[in-house]
């Protein structure tokens, strides 16, 4: 996110610059900012003229430096994009001579995912120099509710912090895929609408009940009812709630137990600011702490991670994924 910041602010303050080189594993943040600078580098009325999009896999570096070079139809700068362009791996290499002498008149801008370039080589040196490289990672796992509240706000939504963790429950970290089931919504919610977990469920498909953010929070609150009608939901459900993606979420959620034990001050903004969560999430820590005490929380984290390797297959020629589930509640509860 922070790449894609700096992206828009240098552009919009200085304007686009000669090369950009987009690298990295987290494709969609590399589209944000191919789609920010094609729109915002070249003017709109001559850009049809002047956008050229070569692939990867289709050219190779001597075509693209060749397209570079020439100048523009009718207008001060032409672009040219290079999509899939770790393709040219092998070849990047050649690219160094235009680096160090770009066309002035020329964006120039290759989005090169699921890979980095390696920083021994010389075209990294020379597309360093210029501050040409942009490095997009994937998000930490905190990180991910911020991002999908953020796209909740640039469509004019208002999102509370729970909808927005059942989201992330149930989506994970794959930004492409929360950008996508959140664009469903944009047939039915107005600018101005809140997303609902009813909406979530209608439009999305995640039930407002059984999902991995009620279950954790019965686990707290040692509901055993509500946690038996879950677990036989997930076993009925498996593609929906991975057991691989379940323990996850509870290995996270007992480790801010035990982190939240071992703070002094348990003041609602002190916890929220030392664990690095929304306020509206220490509750839920107050209430699991008051229900498992530290020793009993080392417990749970030990057995949580010896039951990650049972899901993998470690030690096991096979598993159930509802003996799994039980296993975990009866260890937990």
């Amino acid at each position: 996110m922070e790449e894609l910041k700096k992206i828009r602010e240098d552009l919009n303050i200085n304007g686009p610059r000669p090369i950009y080189f987009l690298m990295g594993a987290e494709a969609y943040l590399i589209d944000q900012a191919v789609s920010y600078i094609e729109k915002n580098a070249i003017n709109e009325a001559q850009s049809a003229f002047n956008t050229h999009i070569l692939y990867g896999k289709e050219v190779s570096v001597d075509q693209i430096i060749g397209l570079a070079k020439q100048y523009p139809f009718g207008s001060d700068r032409q672009l040219v994009l290079v999509r899939e362009a770790q393709h040219l791996s092998r070849t990047i290499d050649q690219l160094v001579a235009y680096v160090q002498n770009p066309q002035p008149s020329t964006v120039l801008i290759f989005a090169y995912k699921y890979q980095v370039l390696d920083k021994r080589k010389a075209i990294f040196k020379a597309l360093s120099k210029t501050n040409a490289v942009y490095t997009f990672n994937p998000l930490y796992d905190n990180q991910v509710p911020g991002f999908i509240e953020q796209l909740a706000k640039n469509s004019g939504w208002h999102i509370a912090p729970q909808t927005t963790h059942l989201l992330h429950s149930y989506l994970g970290t794959d930004l492409g895929k929360i950008h996508n089931e959140l664009e469903k919504l944009k047939l039915v919610l107005p600018v101005g609408g809140e997303i609902t977990p009813l909406l979530i469920e209608e439009y999305i498909g995640i039930s407002k009940e059984f999902n991995n953010f009620e279950l954790k929070k019965a686990l707290a609150e040692r509901n055993v009812q509500q946690v038996m009608r879950i677990i036989q939901y997930f076993y009925q459900n498996p593609k929906e709630n991975p057991f691989v993606v379940t323990l996850s979420i509870l290995h996270q959620f007992f480790t801010q137990v035990m982190q939240y034990h071992c703070l002094q001050d348990h003041n609602p903004k002190t916890v929220a600011t030392q664990l690095g969560i929304n306020p509206f999430f220490v509750g839920e820590l107050t209430v699991g702490a008051r229900n498992y005490p530290m020793k009993k929380v080392s417990a749970i984290l030990h057995e949580i991670r010896s039951l990650d390797l049972k899901g993998k297959g470690v030690g096991t020629q096979g598993f159930d994924q509802e003996q799994l589930l039980k296993e975990l509640v009866y260890k937990v509860m």
